[in-house]
């Protein structure tokens, strides 16, 4: 994915245990600023802040999307909304979630060490 001159949501998947996720989200939004991006949304998904979530705070919501599915229909709301080129998750993306991604956001989804590895 070229990254210069796309316009990108962030979308962000955390521990309830990390504190610091906005500043994560703030230092990928910026990130892709510098290389050429522009950043039209972002989406956080958070693990472990209700007490079911606690005992499964580092696993997935999905292992076929990462995030649960009323957070995947908000992702692709948002990106239909801006006409995003890419949706840009900063965890890693199995080639799976990445092919299961793409089809439900209606846009490339990619991990944010591989959009900045492939500027």
């Amino acid at each position: 994915m070229a990254v210069e001159g796309a316009d990108v949501v962030i979308v962000g998947y955390f521990s309830g245990k990390q504190k610091d996720f906005a500043a994560l989200m703030d230092t990928a939004a910026q990130e892709m600023t510098t290389r050429g991006a522009r950043v039209v949304g972002r989406i956080v998904q958070r693990r472990g802040i209700s007490d079911g979530g606690v005992k499964k705070m580092a696993l997935p919501y999905s292992s076929r999307t990462l995030l649960s599915y009323g957070k995947v229909r908000e992702a692709a709301a948002l990106c239909e909304q801006t006409n995003a080129d890419a949706a840009v998750f900063l965890p890693s993306l199995t080639e799976r979630q990445r092919h299961v991604l793409t089809g439900m956001l209606g846009c490339p989804a990619v991990s944010l060490a591989n959009a900045l590895a492939a500027d």
